[in-house]
């Protein structure tokens, strides 16, 4: 499962890259209307942060075995699509209802930590 988990935030690092230069250079005047750059910058950093961590996870993994680390994993992975893919999407397109699916990929980020939090309890 650490490969995965490596690919993925192998890859969603590169893209949280290159959003945040596309944000900042090519974005940057058609998202200034209604805060939607601040919007943009919040999915790039969260993508960001929590790609961080889960690189982490895949490399704890090569290192323990624990049910946690997977939870802590899919969460981050989850939450990563949900939390910042709802807000890229919101930001292009404008609908406001994906603010309310935004606040899911949040929980799942914060269970992701519990669960990264167990590990070190249960594990070592």
């Amino acid at each position: 499962m650490h490969k995965f988990f490596l690919i993925f935030s192998s890859i969603s690092g590169m893209l949280a890259v290159a959003f945040g230069a596309f944000g900042a250079h090519a974005l940057k005047d058609k998202l200034q209307s209604e805060g939607t750059l601040d919007t943009y910058q919040t999915a790039v950093q969260y993508q960001f942060y929590h790609t961080l961590a889960l690189f982490g996870i895949a490399i704890l993994m090569m290192k323990t075995q624990s049910q946690w680390l997977n939870y802590a994993g899919y969460s981050m992975v989850f939450g990563i699509l949900i939390f910042s893919g709802s807000l890229y999407i919101l930001c292009f397109t404008g609908m406001k209802w994906l603010g309310a699916i935004t606040p899911i990929g949040g929980l799942l980020f914060i269970a992701g930590w519990v669960f990264l939090l167990l590990t070190a309890l249960k594990s070592f």
